[in-house]
Parts: structure tokens; sequence; C-alpha cells
């Protein structure tokens, strides 16, 4: 998308006055992983030189404590731990961690506790200890079947490894989210529908369905791979989705695939605008209080990140969400989902009335992105195909 002012004119005046807070989650991010991927551009840290899990565990625990008098009171409902390599920490680190998120937050009995994994750290005694610690949720980095496209991906991890994590992970969690990419380098449609009918062989509950993107700030953006044409990624997409509505899995995102009642909650929440308290290196927060919403988001290396904890002060940028930025910043979530999102959520989550954006919505559904009625807006499939151009109807340009 091009740069625009997020701004919608006639809202300067207007105050943010919620009714109600949204649902809250808490993303706790692990910032190192063993080998840093030539395509990612998380905040993450190869596992060498300065590296303390001990210490870093403290920091957590300390960081979510300074955050406590943002979220008094109000009850966690999913709880997601992101990376990096999450897996890369033992057992007794997540118990810990989970252990005092317990006793400072109200964690809702019901609550989703997912932990992303490597493969290539997977140890049954380790997976067995995060279950125990009360991760009820596994994510894996598959990626791909193929060693092929895992060498060219800079994967750490082998075909014959991912077979065997998942197959450890499904001994110990009933609830298991697989990631796939598509349109790697070299990749014909041939070996992108294998990579995905092999994972259908597990039969997880969760399917995340990438396609491969070239991010600034990463190895693959300054040495670009030979990627498959606009058209071969094009046909990869239609067929993956095809292939899995064929298997009963429900598109419910972009690139999220789930069997029935399998949706990932953590990752609804925040595509709702639902609230998140994010600690750790680099992570970011978005949490609402009756008068305002605002965004934060810690020090990112984590050297930085421990130091700025010590002195009490780990956020490094806080700024409030303005009235008129609230719409971008809702529909660039919500229309991410496929079904779209209940009409009466859009004031329930910035407390401004839908009539502040219906000429959008009257352009966009002219133009057949959108389709409304009185109790639902909904991306159609063209909408979907072209979300970036949708999102654009609601960006204000003033300057």
């Amino acid at each position: 998308m091009t740069s625009h002012t997020l701004h919608f004119p006639g809202l300067e005046s207007q105050k943010v006055a919620l009714r109600a807070l949204p649902p809250l989650s808490l993303y706790i991010h692990i910032p190192w992983c063993v080998r840093k991927c030539p395509y990612c551009d998380f905040n993450s840290h190869e596992a060498r030189g300065f590296y303390s899990e001990r210490e870093y565990v403290s920091a957590l625990i300390r960081d979510l404590e300074l955050a406590l008098p943002l979220i008094w009171g109000r009850t966690v409902f999913t709880v997601f731990f992101g990376g990096g390599t999450p897996s890369i920490f033992s057992g007794e680190s997540i118990e810990e961690i989970m252990r005092n998120v317990r006793m400072l937050l109200p964690l809702d009995i019901n609550a989703e506790i997912t932990l992303e994994a490597n493969p290539g750290t997977v140890e049954a005694a380790r997976f067995s200890a995060y279950r125990e610690a009360g991760v009820n949720r596994l994510s894996l980095g598959i990626q791909s079947f193929n060693d092929a496209h895992l060498r060219l991906l800079g994967r750490i991890h082998t075909e014959s490894e991912a077979r065997r994590a998942i197959e450890i992970a499904q001994q110990h969690f009933e609830n298991i989210n697989l990631d796939l990419m598509y349109a790697l380098p070299k990749q014909t449609l041939v070996e992108a529908l294998q990579d995905v009918r092999s994972a259908l062989a597990y039969s997880p509950q969760h399917l995340s369905c990438y396609h491969l993107t070239l991010e600034p700030n990463t190895l693959f953006h300054r040495n670009p791979p030979v990627l498959p044409d606009d058209e071969t990624s094009s046909d990869m997409q239609k067929r993956v989705e095809e292939i899995l509505e064929e298997q009963a899995y429900q598109h419910y995102e972009t690139s999220a695939f789930a069997k029935p009642k399998r949706r990932a909650r953590h990752n609804l929440n925040y595509w709702m605008f639902g609230d998140y308290l994010g600690i750790g290196a680099g992570a970011h927060s978005k949490l609402s209080f009756p008068d305002k919403i605002v965004r934060q988001v810690r020090y990112r290396h984590p050297k930085a990140y421990m130091q700025q904890v010590a002195r009490a002060a780990p956020i490094q940028f806080e700024n409030q969400v303005l009235p008129g930025e609230l719409p971008f910043e809702f529909m660039m979530n919500a229309l991410r989902l496929n079904d779209g999102f209940d009409s009466v959520l859009f004031q329930e989550r910035t407390s401004l009335s839908l009539l502040t954006i219906q000429n959008e919505l009257a352009a966009a559904e002219k133009k057949g992105l959108l389709s409304m009625t009185h109790k639902r807006i909904t991306p159609t499939t063209v909408g979907r195909r072209f979300l970036n151009d949708l999102l654009e109807m609601f960006l204000k340009n003033t300057g």
C-alpha cells in the first residue's frame, strides 16, 4: 500500500468512549532461534554470544509485573508464546513463566495457550514438559516437507525431522497447527500441493498456509531468489484452498484454515481488534481504556530490553491511537476475516458510529470488494484477492 496519513477528517474533536473493553490476550516473545532464516523479518536473533535463558525469564516476569496497572482485573483469554523459536527454551522455563502468569493475572479456565515450535528443536521430553506447564496448543513451523526447499529456506530441520516432530506433538497435544509456505524458490505447483497433502496426512486441527513474500530487511530481499511467476503462484493459492475445502477445513482468514471449532482464538482476537499485552523484546501491545486506545512497543534487542526492564522502563515507544486513525486500524484487521465482521463490532471496538465510514463502505461495495447487510460486512472473493486495494479505501490522504 502507498503511504498515507491515517486520518478521517471530522473526527479531530471526537473522543474515544468505549462502553466495554474488548477481550484481552497475552503475547510472550522469545527472541532467539538456532539460525536466522533468510526470509524472516521478525525480531529474532541467533542464540550465540549473549544468551541467558534464566535472565530473560526473570525479565519477562518483571515486565509482566510492571504492566499490571494497565490491565488490572482484566481476564486473559489466550496466551501465545511466539518468536524466534520459543521451543528453544526448556520446559522448566515455560512452566515458570506460566506459573507467574497464573499468579499475577486472572487466566480464563479455558484459556487457549499456544507455543510455537521448530521441528529442529523438538525433544519428546520437552514437549511433555510444555504440556505439563499448561500449553494446550502447539504451532509447528514445518514450512515444507521437501528437503531441497527447506535448505533454500535456510531451515535447520529435514523432512524426516518434520514428520517426527508432528508424531511426537500428537502424543502430547490435541490441538496442533502446522505452518506451511508456498511459492517457494524453484517450487512447482505439483511440489506445493504435495506439501499440503503431506500435512493433511496427519489431520492437523489447523493449517496456516502462507505465500512466501520478500520482506524488507531480510537476506532474501537483499539477494532475491528465483520465485514462481505470478500465474503459478496464483494457481498454487487456488489449488491449496480447493484441496483444504475438500477436506472440510474452514478458510476463515487470509492464510488460516481450521477444522470446525478449531480456529486460532488468539489470532482471532487480533483480527477482531481485541486487546493484547505483549511482553518480551520488541513485543507490541494494543490496550483499550474507557477513554483511549494505546499502542506500545518494547525495546527490540534482547540485551537492551533486559537492561530497560531492570530500570522498570521496558517500553520504547507508546502512542495513543487517535479517533481519526481508528477506522483504518479496525479494517486492516477485520477485513482479513473471510466471513467479515458483525456490523455492531466496529462501534464496540472503536466507539465510532458505522456512519463514519459509510461513504467508504458504499464505494467498496460498488466496486464489488465488499458485501453488506444490516448485520454483517464481508469482503467478497474479489475483495479478499485484492485486499490491499480494499484497505486503501479506508485510508485518508490529507497531505
